[in-house]
């Protein structure tokens, strides 16, 4: 399956261009709307609280964890929160100093930047942020050679969001210099269905109770892929039935995804087929893996491996990835005598 295929992916936690539109549409506005994530919400009221009283900007936060998770809509909820605008770039999108310091110069005391994907900022852009996380002060190089001079500019007190899914990728020297650290988890059932339940309302969709309970054991605990599922299945309803998701339309629909009720689909079976049927259930290498799948290394461990680990079917070990018995058990695959015996 090639990566283009993958992207395609109905639950895949990548942000896609068709989601641009319902994230926003859907996105909570404040805390209070925000399911899920209670201890960090909790955190949260308190520093912004705090930093409120004394009148002065949030520390720097960084936010973790895998995709679809709710990262973006909190950097929004944080501005809304503390009455102050939010400026959104990515990692990627800051190629050279002078895109950083067109951001920065730009901002207004108390502004919130949002860095998406902070891990895939180049050092030399990392090395131009820490004074200005720091100090609030942009150092410029004016000159080259022994006339060389730096130039400080001041900078408006701001707060800097980051938002990565490779957490081990950011250096310490810019991980050290966020004031507050959270780790967004996967959702638990209740909460995707409140969510799926949310959605619906705000989309106008009619929802049989029923229903709600199907999409979210197959959302793989993350709200990005509930709210595509539920957009998907409005769409069935319409054509094939009068408007309303019904459970039995549901289960006939997400049959037609090939998207079982753990919400696996044929990609993240494949990954598990390989490994059990031509690497004789791991440990193997995730290169390897990778090739036998027709998949980037990088994709496979960053969208399919966190869910299977999850889902206690896929093990790191220091050998490479295994299988686990819930993996054969999942696919109806006798588990071999060997795995018996470690029972």
């Amino acid at each position: 399956m090639s990566t283009i295929a993958s992207e395609e992916r109905v639950i895949n936690a990548e942000v896609k261009v068709e989601d641009r539109s319902l994230d926003a549409q859907l996105r909570p506005q404040t805390l209070r709307d925000y399911i899920g994530q209670e201890k960090v919400k909790e955190s949260l009221v308190i520093f912004m609280q705090a930093a409120q009283k004394r009148k002065e900007p949030l520390e720097h936060v960084l936010l973790y964890g895998p995709p679809g998770l709710g990262k973006t809509s909190l950097a929004h909820i944080i501005a809304r929160e503390m009455g102050v605008s939010l400026k959104i770039t990515s990692g990627p999108a800051i190629e050279r100093a002078g895109d950083l310091a067109a951001i920065l110069t730009n901002l207004s005391p108390g502004d919130i930047l949002f860095i998406d994907e902070i891990h895939r900022l180049n050092k030399v852009i990392e090395e131009i942020l820490y004074p200005a996380m720091e100090d609030y002060a942009l150092d410029i190089m004016i000159g080259k050679g022994p006339s060389a001079r730096t130039l400080r500019l001041e900078l408006p007190k701001f707060t800097l969001v980051g938002a990565t899914t490779r957490l081990s990728l950011l250096s310490s020297p810019l991980r050290d210099r966020f004031g507050s650290t959270f780790r967004l988890d996967f959702y638990s059932n209740e909460e995707i269905q409140n969510i799926v339940k949310r959605s619906s309302a705000i989309l106008g969709v009619a929802l049989d109770e029923h229903a709600a309970p199907e999409i979210a054991r197959r959302a793989r605990q993350t709200p990005r892929v509930a709210n595509r599922l539920l957009k998907r299945l409005r769409d069935y309803a319409e054509v094939k039935s009068n408007g309303t998701i019904t459970r039995p339309l549901a289960l006939e629909a997400l049959a037609m995804l090939s998207i079982d009720h753990l919400g696996l689909d044929e990609i993240d079976r494949r990954i598990l087929k390989t490994i059990i049927e031509k690497f004789q259930g791991g440990p193997a290498g995730l290169q390897a893996i990778a090739a036998a799948v027709s998949e980037e290394m990088e994709t496979i461990e960053e969208v399919y491996e966190p869910y299977l680990m999850q889902l206690g079917f896929l093990q790191r070990t220091p050998r490479g990835r295994a299988a686990t018995e819930a993996a054969y058990q999942h696919l109806s695959i006798e588990v071999p005598a060997r795995m018996q015996r470690l029972i």
